[in-house]
């Protein structure tokens, strides 16, 4: 029948439909562009409106609660798992420097996390309480083994990824030889005498 209202049923399938476009509009988004992405962009590529966009997640902040642990979560936090089953101190500190570094490179959304751009996101604080604590239990089991230099500290490791963070985002982006014979340089710093 013309004009007919649609059932609840129907509007909550649309709903439902509408956020899972929204999530993965925002997902691909953000992991291309970084958590600064225009709305109208996440919308426009739901084929949502950006008043549907708030209507399902209440803005920005709601909308990053709700993805960034398929953006960046979920990678950060198999790196830190992984580097816990090394054994070797050196190859630990290694592998953990170069996987964050690779990390900052490929996906601008974690240099947004690394810089906390948006602190009224819950989620995106917790991710850095627990990078946090990572570095710290790292930095001080290489610091013990003395592989990395006794003066350095969990705070200089912290410096020099957002110092990398605010290069990548505002900077000229470097090719990628470049940044990975950088890394090298940066390791070769920090490395201590049992190394």
């Amino acid at each position: 029948m013309a004009g007919a209202v649609p059932s609840g049923s129907r509007l909550r399938a649309d709903a439902r439909r509408n956020s899972e476009q929204i999530r993965a509009a925002a997902v691909g988004a953000f992991q291309g562009q970084g958590l600064a992405v225009p709305l109208e962009e996440v919308a426009k590529a739901a084929g949502v409106s950006k008043a549907t966009v708030f209507n399902r997640f209440g803005g920005r902040i709601g909308l990053i609660d709700a993805v960034i642990e398929e953006v960046v979560a979920r990678e950060l936090f198999a790196v830190i798992d992984h580097t816990r089953t090394i054994d070797d101190a050196g190859e630990r500190v290694t592998y953990y420097l170069t996987a964050i570094r690779d990390l900052q490179y490929r996906q601008p959304a974690f240099n947004d996390v690394l810089l906390q751009t948006y602190p009224h996101s819950e989620q995106l604080m917790e991710i850095c309480r627990v990078g946090g604590q990572a570095n710290e239990e790292f930095i001080a089991a290489a610091r013990a083994s003395g592989v990395l230099r006794p003066e350095f500290t969990p705070d200089d490791l912290h410096a020099l990824v957002v110092d990398n963070a605010l290069a990548l985002k505002h900077g000229d982006r470097p090719a990628r030889a470049d940044y990975d014979r950088r890394t090298t340089y940066l390791l070769d710093g920090i490395r201590g005498r049992a190394a």
